[in-house]
């Protein structure tokens, strides 16, 4: 069993966390979040390690994805009860990966002379890699990176490395300060080299890397944006969740768009993006909402982005965002490929039928088979729909693809006046600075803004407002490294991380510095 102590330290580490991340945004809690934890792990067992690590997740996480309560239970309708019970086997499911590490740190580091340094960020980054892969539950929320969003000048680097490049600084700096604490009680002059020098060179490594990662964040933010330029508006119309679909009010929800879309009209935008299914209706299908929407549109003369739901085979619809031309053609359409689960289709149907039953909000879309490229004759657009944006894989091959703009439409009032819509709009900056490309979202009742190459938020509006933001975009002109390669440095985490597992079978003869 766990001392009190010992469930208090790690208690401290997931609350935290919690205050490193949107809305409360004490990002340099972050870089000491952990080392509580670590505290805990390292004298005890590695079945208490677990469920040390488990507290921790869990604590972290209820108070980072607690708005799912929220969406199931006012919108989705389910019961609070059962929504309360989700949340819970959610965040469960989610503080598995903060156990599995703590386990895994556990095992590495009995009887081993190794710097936590050598071990700990290498771990985090690959339960992090597992956590936004996984099949059908991959959900990179609160990823130790995004707590430092506005950290500019630091996280330039994951134009290399991507999210988990930020996520393995941050866990080095914890992993780093818990290696000194437990070293520094012992006397150091009492001490065999062979203890001190692991510890001293890891210092050394991490001092040497973070200085060059500040020097080369700070010389991309001093780079000068000579590129392409396109104006841009967003349409954010303010539409709450209980009446967007209303046959009673189908008509106001469109005549707000049009409205605000009109009122751009005197600065001239290149392209006006409207949400995630802005139009209360199907497009295509419905014959004569849909002329009434192509008439407005040749009158508006400019390009024009919108989430729709369109009607596919067998009568099944799609999650889409279709591109309009000044003349009202269809120039392209993006069917949502990462639909959400439970929410936009139900997996493994067959083996929980009675789910379609419990929960009246859920849809069955068909996904989108791949991304696409929508191309004006100024810019290449790389759309996201939704919770799409976070998932760092996913849109990096839009960029390695052309798209020299990444917009992301959304309608965020799921989340009702929760953190989620802050957290959502923060997990955007990375796109934009791991891409080399602007993000335009568009948000039905907000976040919506523009966020430029180097992760810059240059206008954002408030949340349950109508607003309207126009911007000059400049657009991305080259592919970065990451766009090419994605997360290799993640990967190179993991193959590391297998090594250390399996260094463990070939024991060393000295223990660890700390008793």
């Amino acid at each position: 069993m766990a001392k009190k102590t010992d469930i208090i330290l790690s208690i401290t580490s997931g609350l935290l966390l919690v205050f490193a991340f949107p809305p409360f945004e004490f990002s340099s809690l972050a870089w000491v979040a952990l080392v509580p934890l670590l505290i805990a792990l390292q004298r005890n067992n590695t079945r208490t390690s677990f469920l040390l690590g488990i507290t921790s997740g869990l604590v972290c996480f209820l108070g980072t994805v607690y708005w799912v309560f929220y969406s199931m239970h006012y919108y989705g309708y389910v019961a609070a009860p059962l929504s309360a019970l989700i949340l819970i086997l959610l965040c469960l499911y989610l503080a598995a990966y903060t156990g599995i590490f703590s386990v895994l740190f556990n095992y590495i580091m009995k009887n081993s002379m190794r710097p936590a340094i050598s071990v700990v960020p290498f771990l985090w980054v690959t339960l992090e890699l597992m956590r936004t892969q996984a099949p059908i539950l991959g959900f990179p929320w609160s990823s130790l990176g995004y707590s430092q969003y506005k950290f500019l000048s630091f996280i330039q680097v994951a134009d290399i490395a991507g999210i988990y490049g930020v996520s393995f600084l941050v866990a080095a700096s914890n992993s780093m300060l818990f290696d000194v604490m437990a070293f520094w009680p012992q006397k150091i002059k009492d001490t065999p080299l062979s203890a001190k020098w692991p510890l001293m060179f890891s210092v050394a490594l991490y001092s040497v890397i973070i200085a060059c990662v500040f020097l080369y964040g700070n010389e991309r933010l001093k780079e000068n944006d000579n590129r392409q330029k396109i104006k841009v508006s967003i349409m954010q119309g303010n539409i709450s969740q209980d009446k967007k679909w209303e046959a009673l009010f189908q008509r106001e929800v469109i005549d707000t768009y049009k409205r605000l879309s009109l009122s751009v009209s005197e600065v001239a935008p290149d392209l006006i993006v409207w949400p995630e299914t802005a139009v209360p209706f199907i497009f295509g299908y419905d014959s004569v909402l849909t002329q009434d929407l192509t008439n407005f549109q040749k009158q508006l003369g400019v390009h024009l982005l919108f989430g729709s739901m369109l009607e596919k085979t067998a009568g099944r619809l799609s999650n889409s965002v279709v591109l309009l031309s000044p003349e009202g053609d269809i120039l392209s359409v993006y069917d949502k490929i990462h639909l959400v689960p439970y929410g936009e289709y139900i997996p493994l149907r067959k083996f929980f039928p009675f789910i379609e039953k419990i929960t009246v909000g859920i849809g069955d879309f068909m996904p989108g088979k791949e991304p696409v490229i929508m191309q004006t004759p100024l810019v290449k657009i790389g759309n996201l729909i939704c919770y799409e944006i976070i998932f760092p894989d996913l849109v990096r091959k839009f960029a390695d693809r052309g798209a020299n703009l990444l917009v992301t439409i959304t309608n965020d009032a799921w989340f009702g006046r929760t953190s989620a819509p802050y957290q959502h709009f923060s997990m955007a900056v990375f796109r934009a600075v791991e891409n080399r490309t602007p993000v335009v979202r568009a948000a039905n009742t907000g976040i919506s803004g523009f966020i430029d190459s180097k992760g810059r938020i240059s206008q954002k509006s408030d949340i349950f407002v109508e607003a309207v933001l126009t911007n000059d975009i400049s657009v991305g002109n080259q592919k970065s490294f990451y766009s090419k390669y994605g997360d290799l440095f993640a990967y190179l985490c993991t193959i590391y991380s297998a090594l250390l597992l399996i260094g463990k079978f070939f024991p060393g003869k000295n223990r660890r510095y700390n008793k």
